[in-house]
């Protein structure tokens, strides 16, 4: 049985040089390969055993062949499965951009209806509410002290119409913002003077793309080479 065995094991070696022509080539290859047929048959040694317990064996073997399957299935689609955790990431967190080419975002749709952004000012985090309405990206006075912005230094000389009526911001220039891989320094920002709810993402930063759109429940931020 356990030259039978080796016999299979040989015989399931050279199907996969006739399936795969030329994937094995150099040293390293054939020494792969040697040590993967040694180790099969250091492994079904068992076999000479007088007291073989076939339905262990068989299970252990099928456990075996299921760990290379899913190593094998791995190495193959390695490339697919990479992006695979940020847009599981994206489904269950949407404030977080997922990257889907080098100068391309993809922003999933909150619960509320819009689509909320996690991005960086002066290296901290501040979640932002993409408003293609709002002329300047606005932080809430919130997120302004949060980064270290003192708020009594400020001229709330600029006004802007809101819902709420008349509202009152200083400007401020950001050494950073970045969304994702998109970044962009000497950011000017208003800092308003009312309490938000969240900070906005305006016009500012989006004309600085090359383009964005929304499809379906989703926006697509595109930066410029």
């Amino acid at each position: 049985m356990w030259i039978f065995a080796l016999l299979v094991l040989l015989g399931g070696v050279r199907l996969l040089f006739a399936a795969f022509p030329g994937a094995v080539s150099s040293p390293e290859d054939w020494a792969w390969v040697a040590w993967g047929v040694l180790l099969m048959a250091m492994l079904s040694t068992s076999l000479l055993s007088r007291n073989v317990r076939w339905g262990q064996t068989a299970r252990h073997a099928g456990i075996w062949a299921a760990i290379v399957a899913v190593l094998v299935l791995g190495v193959t689609y390695r490339s697919e499965l990479a992006g695979v955790g940020q847009r599981v990431r994206m489904q269950f967190s949407s404030s977080y951009p997922v990257a889907v080419s080098p100068h391309e975002l993809v922003v999933t749709q909150g619960d509320e209806g819009g689509f909320f952004v996690m991005g960086m000012v002066n290296g901290q985090r501040v979640r932002f509410l993409v408003d293609t309405g709002a002329t300047d990206t606005v932080l809430s006075p919130a997120d302004a002290k949060r980064l270290g912005i003192d708020l009594e230094t400020l001229t709330f000389d600029k006004t802007a119409e809101t819902a709420n009526g008349m509202g009152y911001g200083a400007a401020f220039t950001a050494d950073s913002l970045a969304v994702g891989s998109i970044a962009f320094s000497d950011m000017p920002l208003v800092v308003n003077q009312a309490p938000m709810s969240s900070s906005l993402l305006g016009m500012t930063f989006l004309r600085r793309l090359e383009s964005f759109q929304v499809k379906g429940d989703k926006l697509y931020l595109v930066a410029r080479d």
